[in-house]
């Protein structure tokens, strides 16, 4: 005899779920048919609410493969309401987005809502009045189990739950995931930290740092949607493939209004076709290439040679040297924008005719300052003590002419850094010249020197250890009255300007009071992989605390002596792909090309990184300088040797074989037929 549904706890729920996306699709369908031919008063009002329904449409999608729910709460008290003995609480599905029914009343709880926090922070000695805590396992789409917690018997409070480490094991085919169902205590805090304080994470491989980041941002919409509704947001990642990996998990979460971007994007004023040796770009990207450009622009402005004198009618009215010196010095004492103040220029000087007018009987309005501003001697005037400046211009000239950067870089870089970064062959212009991505981060900071950069609400910087202190520049001009939440890992700078150090970083950025937290709990990367590449710490990043893997499973790890050539490599990747999940084989790009040619050669199908993969091609060829931030079920590691000589000098190679070597969530084979680095141990 069957169980009635209404004695199944697993029925009840998924005639909950059923009932909830039936509720999503009637929410989407009101949206739909709104009609709003009556309240728009022209076209343009038309078009903006048009886009509003769109966006707001294509948020309430139910995607079939993602659950609407992940969890529930029974509260033992009503939320907000006095706790009288025998009160009963309310219970609350939590999911990644609100769903109502047609009364208004509320069948799924966004995560971000407060009423939903204890699913994350409720612990047995903290129960935050939650008497159970239930997580829900799904297949696809479908709810197929479900596990329950009971926070007020702490026996059963303290048990690990299985659904949990099933979800943060589950292998994965395509891009990065939302993790929702699995955020941790110490992520939620750093998740809901509030918009007016900037963060900083530290957090090592597997730590979640780029999923809590997005989660953040995710969040901080939902507080505080209408004030990031005008000032805008913004996700920067180190290229175009870890921001393809990470691109849909804010759609996930119904977030669409979020720009992604490089630093090299920001700072794209000029295309950047050429590239700069290590010891130059390092230069470059000192911060005090800021002060040799600053005092290149501000050469410009010259003392007046002589006083103005401004015709109107049969009158004549002089400004006298001095007084335009006076105005001169002025503006330069305000430390505003070169552009500012070239434009305060005229009104300032025409403010001075004013004055003279009205002392001789005359009753100037603001037209008649617009008109003084304006005229021809005015104008030349302003032109010869404070002539415009193109800020690339400014830049090639420094880079071209080694007097004009000896006058401006003198006590600031020595004869021999200045020697670095001139140009040996000048550019003949701006167009022809072949910039570096160095030079474009130089050309952004004489931009803004000139003019005010746009700042943004909120700015997430993933990867962050890799930017030079010009760079960090550049990100903070872009939130100089908004926040940041800055990601990344000391241990895996790659670059030879690197960050040494969060707190240098920051100021860098204009965040020095940025609270930095630490992740030190491995969700992503199995304990036998993590311990093996933390043998590399004390060489790379001494002081930094290892990851620890909370993982119950310890994953598949290996090291393997294989002949010369790809046969072992290829026979290491066809083992990997006889499990479910993706594999990424991780080469120094100098290999790729000949294990490309093996694999095509061997008719194993294989996507790039940045690349879809697919149930029928789970194996991507990662070069190791494109591996950052990108993660894989399971992971083929082809010749560490070969990925340290890879790099500039030893610390850089060994910082990225650590990266490379963090990349797998649930095995690691390393091959290699010749000898390993010696701080693998």
């Amino acid at each position: 005899m069957s169980t009635p549904v209404h004695d199944d706890p697993l029925s009840r729920e998924r005639a909950h779920l059923a009932a909830s996306r039936s509720a999503l699709r009637a929410m989407r369908e009101d949206v739909e048919t709104l009609d709003i031919s009556d309240v728009t008063a022209n076209w343009v009002n038309a078009a903006v609410l048009e886009r509003q329904i769109e966006d707001r449409i294509k948020a309430l999608a139910d995607l079939s493969e993602t659950p609407l729910f992940f969890g529930r709460l029974d509260y033992l008290h009503a939320p907000g309401a006095e706790r009288a003995e025998g009160a009963e609480g309310e219970r609350f599905y939590v999911g990644r987005r609100h769903v109502h029914d047609a009364d208004g009343d509320p069948m799924v709880i966004d995560w971000r809502a407060p009423v939903s926090q204890p699913f994350y922070r409720a612990s047995k000695n903290d129960p935050l009045d939650v008497s159970l805590r239930r997580r829900f396992g799904y297949t696809g789409g479908d709810l197929t189990a479900y596990e329950d917690e009971h926070l007020s018997d702490p026996a059963e409070a303290a048990a690990t739950s299985k659904l949990l480490q099933q979800e943060i094991e589950r292998p994965r085919v395509g891009p990065m995931r939302d993790i929702v169902a699995t955020i941790q205590p110490e992520q939620d805090e750093i998740v809901r930290a509030g918009l007016t304080g900037s963060v900083c994470v530290q957090g090592g491989p597997g730590t979640g740092k780029t999923a809590v980041g997005l989660h953040r941002v995710a969040y901080l919409l939902y507080a505080h949607r209408e004030r990031l509704a005008r000032t805008g947001t913004l996700v920067i990642g180190p290229n175009r493939s870890f921001l393809h990996y990470i691109e849909q998990v804010l759609p996930a979460l119904g977030e669409l209004t979020v720009r992604q971007a490089t630093v090299e994007d920001l700072v794209g004023h000029v295309e950047a076709r050429g590239a700069d040796e290590a010891a130059t770009a390092v230069v470059k990207g000192d911060a005090r290439m800021a002060e040799v450009l600053r005092r290149a622009l501000y050469a410009h402005v010259s003392p007046p040679a002589e006083g103005i004198v401004v015709v109107r009618g049969s009158r004549r009215w002089r400004v006298a040297a001095y007084e335009l010196e006076e105005i001169v010095r002025e503006l330069l004492a305000r430390d505003i924008r070169y552009g500012a103040a070239r434009e305060a220029l005229p009104q300032r000087i025409a403010h001075l005719v004013l004055v003279q007018m009205e002392r001789a009987g005359e009753a100037p309005d603001d037209r008649v300052q617009n008109a003084v501003a304006r005229n021809a001697a005015v104008k030349a005037a302003v032109k010869a003590v404070w002539p415009p400046v193109d800020p690339a211009k400014l830049v090639l000239r420094l880079l071209s002419d080694a007097d004009f950067l000896a006058e401006h870089a003198a006590g600031v870089l020595s004869e021999d850094e200045q020697k670095a970064v001139l140009w040996v062959k000048p550019a003949r212009s701006v167009k022809s010249a072949k910039w570096s991505p160095a030079d474009a981060v130089l050309i952004d900071e004489a931009t803004d020197l000139v003019e005010r950069t746009h700042s943004l609400g909120h700015v997430v910087l993933d990867e962050a250890q890799d930017l030079s202190p010009m760079q960090y520049r550049a990100v903070g001009r872009r939130c100089t009255t908004g926040s940041a939440t800055v990601l990344g890992d000391l241990a895996q700078g790659t670059t030879p300007w690197a960050t040494r150090s969060w707190a240098e970083a920051l100021a860098h950025l204009g965040k020095s009071e940025a609270v930095v937290e630490e992740l030190t709990a491995g969700f992503r990367v199995p304990t036998d992989v993590i311990a093996y590449a933390s043998r590399l710490l004390p060489h790379i990043a001494p002081g930094l605390t290892p990851v620890a893997s909370i993982r119950e499973n310890p994953g598949f790890f290996d090291v393997r002596t294989t002949p010369a050539g790809t046969s072992g490599v290829l026979a290491a990747c066809g083992e990997l792909l006889s499990h479910e999940g993706s594999v990424g084989l991780i080469a120094a790009d100098a290999r790729v090309p000949e294990l490309a040619a093996a694999l095509d050669a061997a008719g194993v199908g294989y996507v790039g990184p940045g690349e879809e993969t697919t149930h029928d091609t789970r194996l991507t060829l990662v070069p190791a300088s494109l591996a950052k931030g990108l993660e894989y079920d399971y992971v083929v590691l082809d010749e560490p040797r070969a990925v340290v000589d890879g790099e500039p000098d030893e610390r850089t190679g060994l910082r990225r074989l650590y990266v490379a070597l963090t990349r797998a969530v649930s095995g690691l084979i390393v091959t290699h037929a010749t000898e390993l680095p010696a701080q693998l141990g």
